[in-house]
């Protein structure tokens, strides 16, 4: 028989470095929080929103007052609403990352003023404020851990059912046999129109699925566990109470999405808050999903996991950067680099997107020293079209398990760094 052809694999450094290690490359001063400097990020992004609502009513009321009626009148006003609805919903998620830092505290020094500013942006948003801070609380502590993390679980060979293995074969997926990867192929692979109809599908209404379905959540919960039962298992008895206020908001948030509606119009409503929240969605989705989604992020089984390899288990990725540095530039700046500086928010959740640049790249001065890179590609559409095509099951056995593509090969190996963790050391892989 013919030897099995050996995939190449890079090598990721799977961490051993503590919390304290972590922590204290971060300068002290990174930790700080203040109410009035994040505050100023919350009127700057909506002044942005009301100018582009400004800019895209005057479009349209020049075009419906000055000019005849004709096709290309019409089209100005469609793309002026349309500009209007991509750049408020890029801001509008920098809104709603400031209410998420709200739920991690980082917004201010008071935890009171911290969940009333995060419960009116986040509610304002379509979101249950406390219901989402407290599974994403678990999410950030257990992150990348196969039987505990809350979303953007892998699934696994046996959840879908494939065939096992042969004695020939790589577990690490360096090397699969013609006849499994012929079997993985038929029951995983896909079509490059069925992967862009997932990733749409996945993007425009993955987090209310999450929401309401945990789609993409921790598999081992009850079916239909949903982010609006004070009940349901993911929330403790002493949690009641912020679930109904988070549902509570939500119908406040309904109630005036339909007064809108019945006051102003349908068309009204949608161009001036229900496109840009779509759009605020969409951007949750994409940056999130890339974050912790790529063949070279390793997730663990238990006997693998520890905080500092769940928080570094994550990827920096420039958002819209694929687009260019002027298209990097406004997705920071919209979105507060949250897609920028992710693994530095999940060493220290507490740091304010403001000072989040400066600790991140001390972070990095560090995870470079050990040859611990986690920098991602540019995050945007194709990126995302790719890491679907790419990432389809994991195994249920090892310590640290990466992504394998619908042949059964993984794009990395794990690489384990040495106990005393030098400076330039690692030990080789498995």
């Amino acid at each position: 028989m013919a030897p099995i052809k050996q995939h190449e694999q890079k090598e990721v450094v799977i961490p051993n470095l503590s919390v304290k290690d972590l922590l204290g490359a971060i300068p002290a001063h990174c930790f700080q929080r203040s109410a009035f400097r994040s505050s100023l990020y919350i009127l700057w992004d909506f002044i942005v929103i009301g100018a582009c609502y400004k800019a895209a009513l005057t479009v349209e009321d020049y075009c419906t007052s000055s000019l005849p009626p004709s096709l290309l009148s019409s089209f100005a006003i469609f793309s002026a609403w349309s500009l209007y609805g991509f750049i408020a919903g890029l801001f509008g998620m920098g809104l709603w990352v400031i209410a998420h830092e709200c739920g991690h505290g980082a917004f201010s020094e008071s935890k009171t003023l911290n969940n009333i500013v995060g419960w009116i942006l986040h509610s304002g948003l379509g979101v249950p404020y406390h219901s989402w801070r407290i599974t994403h609380s678990k999410h950030h502590a257990q992150n990348c851990h196969m039987d505990n993390d809350q979303v953007f679980v892998p699934w696994t060979r046996k959840d879908f059912k494939l065939p096992e293995l042969s004695e020939d074969d790589d577990l690490l997926g360096a090397s699969v046999s013609d006849k499994v990867q012929e079997e993985l192929w038929e029951a995983l692979g896909d079509t490059p129109l069925v992967a862009a109809a997932q990733s749409f599908v996945y993007l425009g209404f993955g987090f209310p699925m999450y929401l309401i379905w945990n789609t993409a959540g921790q598999r081992r919960y009850p079916s239909f566990s949903n982010h609006y039962n004070p009940s349901a298992v993911m929330f403790s008895p002493r949690q009641y109470g912020q679930i109904i206020l988070s549902d509570i908001g939500i119908i406040l948030w309904l109630g005036a999405i339909v007064w809108s509606i019945q006051t102003f119009g349908f068309l009204t409503t949608f161009k001036t808050y229900l496109a840009p929240y779509l759009w605020v969605n969409h951007w949750l989705v994409l940056i999130t999903f890339l974050q912790h989604t790529d063949p070279l992020v390793p997730h663990y089984h238990k006997d693998g996991f520890s905080f500092p390899r769940g928080a570094l288990s994550t990827l920096d990725r420039s958002l819209l950067g694929d687009l260019g540095r002027a298209m990097g530039w406004l997705g920071a700046h919209a979105t507060h680099g949250i897609s920028e500086t992710h693994v530095l928010h999940h060493v220290c959740s507490k740091v304010p997107h403001y000072n989040a640049w400066e600790a991140s790249d001390a972070l990095r001065k560090l995870l470079d020293r050990h040859g611990i890179e986690r920098q991602g590609r540019p995050g945007g559409w194709a990126e995302v079209y790719r890491v679907f095509r790419a990432c389809k099951f994991v195994e249920d056995d090892g310590p640290v398990v990466f992504y394998k593509n619908a042949r059964g090969l993984a794009a990395a190996r794990p690489v384990y760094m040495e106990e005393d963790a030098s400076d330039s050391g690692f030990e080789s892989t498995l």
